[in-house]
């Protein structure tokens, strides 16, 4: 009787978990710094469009002459297919201009993207919201710079 009892507990409480949505997925502010707007121009190297976040590599020349690929994370697939966006609309040699927010430890070159710029001046929203993102509106465009030397 008592071994029946648990193995119907066991049965329900596997069956209720499994009915709840995953959430490993890592908040906004664990990861990137909302105090830091980063502004990259440069040209996208790489796309990857893949769960749960998309990510732009892009080439960015310092101002004394050296490059650095930066990793930009944008939302997920599904997010910018709604949009209107696929892995076609970020083609590699295509000039860019990303602001974003820098990764919170500030030794990476690693951002998550707000908006991305192209150079006939659509601009496309990455960001997600409801994350603990900044409101996308309120991006502090004066304040956002390149990255550091």
């Amino acid at each position: 009787m008592k071994s029946r009892l648990l193995t119907v507990l066991a049965a329900v409480s596997v069956l209720f978990t499994a009915s709840l949505p995953a959430s490993a997925h890592h908040a906004f502010g664990s990861e990137f710094d909302a105090s830091a707007p980063v502004l990259l121009k440069g040209k996208i190297v790489k796309i990857e469009w893949v769960n749960p976040h998309t990510w732009i590599h892009v080439e960015i020349t310092k101002p004394d002459g050296t490059k650095e690929v930066w990793m930009v994370e944008g939302g997920s697939p599904n997010t910018l297919l709604r949009r209107g966006a696929n892995k076609n609309t970020f083609p590699v040699g295509t000039d860019v201009v990303v602001d974003g927010y820098q990764a919170r430890d500030h030794s990476e070159k690693r951002a998550n993207a707000r908006n991305v710029t192209f150079p006939d001046g659509r601009k496309l929203f990455l960001g997600s919201t409801g994350t603990g993102a900044p409101n996308p509106d309120e991006f502090p465009a004066d304040k956002a710079k390149p990255p550091a030397k």
